[in-house]
């Protein structure tokens, strides 16, 4: 039987007030499991963020994880994720390649690669050693502006035919996740449905979490 689906958290590309933030984050954390947590910051025009920036949002925010027993990642710099003493990296396409990061990260890193709405590019991945690897945008999401659309059959064939965890995301809701979970993603990577939430990311976690067990 296989493991049930599991939350993967990405944090706001902006934090203006870290230990405000730290402290929504433990709210977060203590409301239900979440598997991952990924610190994807941007600068205020969708750029790369400030190493000093990255750095201490991650020393700010890993206690936090560390407390929950959740994976820390970091989204795009394998660099900044050994200086963080992070648990890994997560990297695009177009980042550090995939070989680079473990030869700096080691064997025991977390590195997950997006693949878009590729399986081929999933099973590179895959072979390559990658931990997890991420498809989407299965929906429209206000987050970022998506590179792909991925149809939920790229997962319903992925769980048959690998066993490389997959992370799906992309404008996932405790509303629409429940075709997700069925077609077999391992994980649901959730940013503004939780961050954004009218009740607050508590309410928000365990509503994902009444969602994933009703699927």
């Amino acid at each position: 039987m296989s493991e049930p689906c599991q939350l993967y958290l990405i944090t706001p590309p902006q934090i203006a007030d870290l230990t405000q933030f730290a402290d929504r984050l433990t709210a977060a954390l203590d409301a239900g499991a979440i598997a991952s947590i990924q610190l994807r910051l941007k600068d205020k025009d969708g750029g790369a963020p400030a190493d000093a920036d990255v750095l201490a949002a991650a020393d700010a925010l890993l206690p936090v994880a560390r407390e929950f027993d959740a994976a820390f990642l970091i989204n795009d710099r394998p660099d900044l994720a050994l200086k963080a003493g992070a648990d890994g990296v997560h990297i695009g396409q177009s980042d550090a390649p995939f070989e680079a990061a473990r030869a700096l990260l080691g064997d025991d890193a977390v590195i997950g690669v997006t693949c878009h709405n590729s399986k081929h590019l999933g099973l590179i991945a895959g072979e390559a050693g990658a931990d997890y690897v991420a498809f989407g945008a299965f929906f429209p999401t206000k987050t970022k502006i998506a590179a792909a659309t991925a149809d939920i059959d790229i997962l319903q064939w992925w769980a048959f035919a690998t066993t490389t965890p997959s992370v799906a995301i992309g404008g996932i809701t405790p509303q629409n996740c429940a075709p997700l979970v069925a077609a077999g993603a391992d994980f649901l990577a959730v940013l503004s449905a939780v961050w954004d939430a009218d009740d607050g990311p508590a309410v928000a976690v365990k509503a994902f979490h009444t969602a994933i067990a009703a699927a």
